[in-house]
């Protein structure tokens, strides 16, 4: 497990990360989420013990990261612009990292590149964008670690290595103890591969649950009535975090479980009712909203 306890870290009078505490269990995708300057990379770098932390500390598996060689064997980070020694090949850095990373599988490696279509033997400097992270990664899962530090690494993937390296992921998962932290800025890119998702706002965390949690006690209906009092009655006794009208057309969002609401509904006995499934997005939209933050003034 991973442990941030009350981590805050500034630069001059910039504040990059606030009193940030957060625990990331074993064996699931954790979602990292935020603006560019929300202090995820920051963060990130905090857990891969590159940087210290002003206030707090962060432990891997009861170990404080910083300094503790055994903790750091643990991780592997891979930054959003990753540097690369020049003329180095893939292979190369294959052989570097195998230095550093005593369970670093070089057979599995050279599988993996032929896997995804790229030659290790090419240098790296003339890959595009999106091979250098392919790269990347492939590297991360070679090394054998147990935690797998990402920024921004869907960044530059084209749609089916983006599902490529996603399914990498699950698979790993499946085969081993593996927990990769996924840092982004694009819920989308999030919402089909994390189990639990963060989301850190101006440094802090405004909230961290688990998506399929948030699934199971968010829904949205939508629900034509014969009366105006029908709705006014059922805002009522729902919890609602938000309500649409389109014409006659009611869109309800509200917390709770599904079979919940829909009695509620039905009781009012609408001339239409349906459940329309909520995307991570909306999600965060109405989490937000019930936190007195506006999501546009958060991504945008």
């Amino acid at each position: 497990m991973i442990e941030i306890k009350e981590c805050s870290k500034a630069f001059d009078s910039l504040k990059a990360v606030s009193k940030v505490s957060l625990d990331i269990g074993e064996r699931e995708v954790f979602g990292l989420v935020g603006s560019n300057g929300a202090g995820k990379s920051t963060l990130l770098r905090m857990m891969a013990g590159i940087l210290k932390p002003d206030e707090g500390e962060v432990c891997i598996d009861d170990i404080p990261v910083f300094d503790h060689a055994q903790a750091k064997e643990q991780i592997f980070y891979i930054s959003d612009d990753c540097y690369f020694p020049a003329n180095y090949t893939a292979l190369d850095m294959a052989a570097f990292y195998r230095l550093h990373y005593p369970k670093f599988e070089i057979q599995r490696f050279s599988q993996l590149m032929r896997q995804f279509q790229l030659d290790e033997k090419q240098r790296v400097s003339s890959f595009s964008k999106g091979m250098k992270k392919q790269l990347m990664v492939l590297l991360g899962i070679s090394a054998g670690t147990k935690y797998l530090l990402c920024d921004e690494t869907f960044d530059g993937l084209d749609p089916v290595m983006r599902q490529g390296v996603k399914s990498l992921f699950a698979a790993e998962i499946m085969g081993r103890d593996f927990t990769p932290v996924l840092a982004s800025h694009n819920l989308r890119e999030l919402e089909d591969i994390c189990d639990h998702v963060g989301l850190l706002y101006k440094g802090g965390m405004l909230l961290s649950r688990d998506l399929e949690d948030m699934k199971f006690h968010i829904h949205k209906i939508q629900c034509v009535f014969t009366d105006k009092k029908q709705e006014d009655a059922l805002k009522k006794e729902l919890d609602v975090l938000k309500v649409d009208h389109q014409g006659s057309l009611v869109m309800l969002t509200a917390r709770g479980t599904r079979s919940e609401i829909m009695e509620k509904i039905r009781e009012k006995k609408p001339l239409f009712s349906e459940v329309i499934p909520l995307t991570l997005e909306e999600i965060f939209i109405c989490e937000t909203e019930v936190a007195g933050y506006e999501i546009q003034n958060i991504f945008f």
